[in-house]
Parts: structure tokens; C-alpha cells; sequence
């Protein structure tokens, strides 16, 4: 086999479609989120990011930022080892404090990512509870679909945000069968939000686990940035609550909170924790300032919140289509995969704003959009620049405007 061609065959396959990702080269400015500058061809050319996760600007927050330089010079860089092995530093253990208090949980469990942690837990539980059958949302994230997979426990796959269709599949099975359901709160393409309570319901009454990822909801959401779970008030009801350092609370990093046996089972058994070099002490000691940050400031999520309804109003006001929902993220739909890339390519060249293209596979062919992230720090004249630019490029694109 020519393994070269077969490699270059495949890639001009993704030029052809529109779906080649191309890395943007960017240098974050510290304290000045959401402004970067862009490395091309040996030049160099200011941008704005507008579709970062880093949803909050927490990334460059001074209490962050600081707890980090403060880290590294007091424990040094790495952390020397996996965490049974010399590894954990006593701001993992801090912060691992922290999130189970954030959650409501009795303990919590750090990983290095929000994908290793449901990679690694999914599969971990799925494993390990003999005859556990695993029911799962079909827009669950590729790192819950690895897991469940990883796993090879018997799964069933239910419809979207459906608790009718759950309850229908959980009914197939055996009310001593050992049940795990696992779905997300807020989904990250369409920022729709699952319904929680009437699934925790459904899962209630045939005896089953639940196993909710918050990862887009963690900072944003609830008193204190405990999630949609805490907005609503149903920390109780959950049986795992997942999420990640690396997107709110702008760091890295993924963890788990539960029960303090269930974190200590998936501890013990897990091979994507047991030998995985863990978080370097800064990393735990940033995200740590973090989420005691936005445990008692309201200030980031109001004003996010108000530059969504700013966004979402100027788009309305020019006919730019773009999909409501309750949460923050504002899919802009192109629905046309070339013209996807090429209104991203023209925005980042022409315009200095930065939105990255959102194409197949990450979402089905003919949902292709622009996923727009306003921040807090996203001025008056930032939201003007986007939308303006936006239309500009909406009429020499002759994409259809929404009727008002």
C-alpha cells in the first residue's frame, strides 16, 4: 500500500468538502482578552477572538494569573508524577475540595482534560458494574460516545433531550439491571439545555445512575457557577456531575464529583487516571483561584449574559439567521460547508475578527454554522465590527436574511 497517497488522498478529500481545518496562529494578549495577535506567513496581524471557550475571560483574570506565578515559583513547574506516584500536589487537593463543595458532592476527582474525564469515568463504570447497560443522548460529545464505547458495556441510544424516548428504552430492561444514564446540560453546537429534572425522573424511577456533563454550564450558570444542575436546583438528583477547568474558568483540566465511594472506585480502577501524569501544581493553583472567583462574583455571567441579548439583537436587527436558545453560545447557520469556511476566512483576513468555521463531522451536513461566544469583555464596538462585517459578507455571499 502507498500509505503516503492514501494519506493525501483523504486530506484533499476534506479541501473538496470544506471541512479541512486549518489552525489559526494566535498569541493571547494577557489582560487584554478577547484581543490576539495572528502569525501568518512571517506577518503579524491583530485580531478579535470570538469564538473562544474561554467564556469569561477568566484565562486572563489577575487573580488567576497571579496564583499561577506564584505556584510555579513556590513548587516549580510539573508535577513529577502520576498522582499516586509522587504526583499530587496540595492544590490538587484543594481544588478537588472545592469543586465536590461547588457541586454539593462529597468528593471530586481531577483529570487532565474535560474529554480524558468522561473518557475515562464513562468507561470506567461501564466496565466495571457487571451488566451495566449505559443509555445515551445521541448528541452526547465524541469524548461520552468514546467512553460508553470503550467501555463495551450494552448501550442504548436515546432521542435528543427526549425523556419520553428514555423512559420507552429504560422500560426494555429489567428494573434490578444495573442502568446508567448520561446526557450533557448544555449542548455545545446548538446551546439548547437539556431537561434535567424530568430526565433525573425518568432515571428515578427505574432505579438507573445519572451521569450529566456540565461542561459548557460550569462558571455560567447557578448562584455560585455550579451549572444548570445548581440553577435549578438539582444537585441532589445526579449521580456524577462532570466538568472542565478549560473553558469558564479559563485553565485546564476535567473532573468528576460524586459520592466519595464513586470517586474512589473510578480512582482505583481507571487506567486514564492511574497513569496519567497529573495537572501541574500552577494549573490546579489558576483554577483553583478561578472557581473560588466565580463562586462569590455574579459580575462575568450578568455581563456575558447582557452581550449575548446585545449580539442576538443586532444579528436580528440585519437578518442574520442564527438559532435561538436559552444559553450563550449564538450558532450563526450558513448550512453550506464551503461558504462556512470561506465567510470565517474573509472575517479573520478582511475584518480582524476571528469565528471559527463549524462543519461535518462536529455537526450534521447542512447545519454547517459560525459559533459566536460573546464575552464580557466584547466592548459596544466589538458587537458593531462583527455584525456589520457579518452583513457585508451575508449579501456577497447571497445567503438568505431572516424575515423579522
Amino acid at each position: 500500500m502507498d500509505y503516503q497517497k492514501f494519506f493525501k488522498t483523504r486530506l484533499n478529500d476534506l479541501h473538496e468538502e470544506g471541512r479541512y481545518r486549518v489552525f489559526a496562529d494566535l498569541e493571547r494578549h494577557a489582560g487584554d482578552f478577547p484581543r490576539a495577535t495572528r502569525h501568518i506567513d512571517g506577518e503579524t496581524h491583530e485580531v478579535t477572538v470570538w469564538c473562544s471557550n474561554d467564556y469569561l475571560g477568566m484565562g486572563q483574570h489577575p487573580s488567576v494569573v497571579e496564583a499561577m506565578k506564584n505556584t510555579i515559583e513556590q513548587s516549580g513547574s510539573g508535577a513529577g508524577g502520576t498522582r499516586n506516584i509522587s504526583g499530587t500536589n496540595h492544590n490538587h487537593v484543594l481544588l478537588e475540595q472545592e469543586l465536590a463543595d461547588l457541586h454539593g458532592k462529597e468528593s471530586a476527582l481531577l483529570f487532565t482534560s474535560g474529554y480524558v474525564s468522561n473518557w475515562a469515568t464513562l468507561g470506567t463504570l461501564g466496565a466495571e458494574i457487571p451488566g451495566c447497560v449505559v443509555f445515551s443522548d445521541e448528541e452526547n460529545h465524541a469524548s461520552m460516545i468514546e467512553g460508553i464505547r470503550h467501555s463495551r458495556a450494552e448501550k442504548r441510544i436515546w432521542k435528543h433531550n427526549s425523556p419520553e424516548d428514555l423512559d420507552r428504552k429504560l422500560s426494555e430492561f429489567p428494573a434490578e439491571a444495573p442502568k446508567l444514564v448520561a446526557f450533557e446540560s448544555i449542548y455545545s453546537m446548538d446551546g439548547d439545555i437539556a431537561p434535567i429534572a424530568e430526565i433525573c425522573d425518568v432515571a428515578e424511577k427505574h432505579g438507573a445512575m445519572t451521569y450529566l456533563d456540565e461542561v459548557h454550564a460550569v462558571g455560567m450558570y447557578g448562584e455560585r457557577g455550579g451549572g444548570i444542575a445548581e440553577k435549578e436546583g438539582l444537585l441532589d438528583r445526579l449521580t456524577v456531575i462532570e466538568g472542565t477547568l478549560g473553558k469558564a474558568y479559563g485553565v485546564m483540566g476535567g473532573y468528576i464529583a460524586a459520592s466519595a465511594e464513586l470517586c474512589d472506585f473510578v480512582r482505583s480502577f481507571s487506567s486514564g487516571f492511574i497513569f496519567t501524569t497529573a495537572l501541574p501544581p500552577a494549573i490546579a493553583a489558576g483554577a483553583l483561584a478561578s472557581v473560588r472567583h466565580l463562586k462569590q462574583s455574579e459580575f462575568e455571567r450578568a455581563r456575558q449574559q447582557e452581550r449575548v441579548r446585545l449580539v442576538r439583537s443586532r444579528l436580528d436587527a440585519l437578518g442574520i439567521p442564527h438559532t435561538p436558545n436559552p444559553g450563550h453560545i449564538i450558532p450563526v447557520m450558513v448550512k453550506d460547508p464551503v461558504k462556512c469556511k470561506w465567510l470565517s476566512d474573509l472575517l479573520l483576513d478582511n475584518y480582524g475578527i476571528y469565528v471559527q468555521p463549524i462543519n461535518y463531522p462536529t455537526v450534521p451536513k447542512g447545519t454547517e454554522r459560525l459559533r459566536i461566544t460573546p464575552s464580557p469583555l466584547h466592548t459596544d464596538a466589538d458587537v458593531e465590527k462583527l455584525v456589520s462585517a457579518l452583513s457585508d459578507l451575508w449579501s456577497q455571499c447571497a445567503l438568505a436574511r431572516a424575515v423579522a
